[in-house]
């Protein structure tokens, strides 16, 4: 539980939870976000709030770039599986997909370590 102390008394501890910001109008919540410089504000607030969040166009695009480095290492010729970057992200994938298992939710697992 947030410890909450007056002004000039001490330190003020909040909580703050994704879902509390939910897009209404031009504001998140009760509180106004900057989420970032964007040269299409309107569009950006649009995809967020009618198409997917950050997070599900984040996860759709690791989940098509996995596809595409698991077709690519079928290959015998690439040498994927030694470059760094690419140790490297299916590390995160494995992360990622055992979150989502925790929580019940489809996940791509990276076919080979």
């Amino acid at each position: 539980m947030p410890v909450f102390k007056l002004p000039l008394s001490g330190d003020v501890v909040q909580s703050i939870y994704p879902s509390f910001f939910s897009p209404t109008g031009g504001q998140f919540g009760l509180v106004n976000i900057t989420v970032g410089q964007s040269s299409a504000p309107e569009v950006e607030k649009d995809v967020l709030s009618d198409v997917a969040s950050y997070g599900k166009q984040i996860g759709q695009v690791a989940d098509a770039l996995l596809a595409v480095i698991e077709h690519l290492e079928a290959h015998p010729e690439h040498a994927l599986g030694l470059d760094k970057a690419i140790i490297a992200f299916k590390e995160l994938m494995h992360s990622v997909a055992t979150v989502k298992e925790r929580h019940g939710r489809a996940a791509c697992r990276p076919k080979r370590r």
